[in-house]
């Protein structure tokens, strides 16, 4: 029972990851602009943690220092602000399936960067590295793909449900015809080595603070910074103005459903089943976009699109599977790691939700598979 709760909790959490995409692209064509969009889902999203940290942790949660203010700050900016606005800016120029796509590619960004950083370590002797290295390149090339190759169109049913046909759609659809998909690939992809940085960095906050309570600071950090940001990029009040309209359910649902609600389930599952079986139902968002999205959305879906889709997802889970045969080669890795960028690599697929938490180290069976498990404990 308990297995088919959490397969339908990530189910879910993978459709509303998705859908935000979605409702992004349609509150952009009302014309609502994008840094207000993330300011919004930010304060939305502060407004939910602040309460489920205080409930949660009120008994275990240390003193704010200022080291971990500043931490709060540095990764509000890297994980919220920088990197939301980055990636609803790619969606402006890019369909949603080609931006949810660029988003799994965080993983191998982030991997690569930790190996730089001489953080995370790439064996070539062992399957593991291996694998690790392969995933990578996968992802790479699916991103080429995604980028270079168009390919014929896949027609899918559509339902009639013209959602961007508003007197700014127009000009949005303009625009990414105008800038084509080079623009939006390098902010997609700027907007992935963002959330890679937050994700390495964010493990010395966790070491001081707990998971709920580190969340609400960033995303309580990120509000001020996005609210900085809007606020030099416009500054017209009625841009600001949010009515019982898309302008308002965009970013109340971004903030509530996929970073609040999304954050404590995924929270939930990691903890009772662990950070690969979370990180396997990922590509699910991206295939909800890719059908939804080519049905209710003026989008076209072409085999270059799918293509590369499928190499990325491929590639996430050979990166997957590689962390998975070291952790079985090599149980105590999880003791050494002090960044947690084992962690760190299985849960980067989750960037989309914007305040995401890298849960905390444990060497069970809970995280660990059950014959690493098995090995420690003999």
């Amino acid at each position: 029972m308990a297995i088919m709760k959490t397969v339908i909790l990530m189910v879910l959490s993978q459709i509303v990851s998705g859908s935000v995409n979605i409702f992004y692209k349609i509150a952009v064509a009302d014309g609502m602009k994008v840094q207000i969009m993330v300011f919004y889902r930010l304060v939305f999203a502060t407004a939910f943690m602040v309460p489920l940290a205080f409930i949660m942790e009120r008994k275990r949660r240390p003193r704010l220092t200022w080291t971990i203010l500043l931490q709060g700050v540095i990764n509000g900016f890297l994980g919220a602000a920088l990197g939301s606005n980055l990636l609803a800016e790619s969606l402006i120029f890019t369909t949603t399936t080609f931006s949810s796509a660029m988003s799994n590619l965080t993983p191998a960004v982030t991997l690569i960067m930790a190996v730089i950083l001489r953080m995370e370590s790439l064996d070539m002797h062992r399957l593991g590295g291996k694998a690790k290295l392969l995933g990578t390149l996968l992802g790479i090339g699916g991103a080429l793909v995604l980028n270079l190759y168009k390919g014929v169109k896949i027609t899918l049913p559509h339902l009639n449900i013209h959602l961007l046909h508003t007197p700014h759609a127009t000009a949005t659809t303009a625009q990414w015809t105008a800038h084509g998909n080079i623009w939006g690939s390098l902010l997609a992809f700027l907007s992935c080595v963002s959330y890679a940085s937050w994700l390495i960095f964010q493990g010395k906050m966790r070491q001081r603070y707990p998971m709920y309570s580190s969340t609400a600071l960033m995303c309580f950090c990120g509000a001020i910074q996005a609210g900085i940001y809007a606020f030099i990029r416009e500054r017209d009040s009625s841009a600001w103005k949010l009515g019982w309209n898309i302008r308002l359910f965009t970013p109340a649902y971004s903030g509530i459903a996929s970073s609040g609600l999304g954050v404590t389930v995924i929270a939930w599952c990691t903890k009772l089943k662990g950070p690969l079986y979370v990180s396997s139902f990922y590509p699910l968002s991206l295939v909800f976009v890719a059908i939804v999205g080519t049905i209710v959305l003026p989008e076209e879906l072409h085999l270059g699109s799918i293509v590369g889709s499928i190499f990325i997802a491929i590639g996430l889970y050979v990166v997957l599977w590689g962390k998975a045969q070291e952790r079985v080669a090599d149980p105590e890795a999880l003791k050494r790691n002090e960044n947690g960028v084992i962690e760190i690599i299985s849960f980067a697929g989750v960037n989309q939700a914007t305040a995401a938490v890298v849960p905390e180290f444990k060497t069970d069976d809970q995280i660990l598979p059950k014959s690493a498990a098995a090995n420690q404990e003999a």
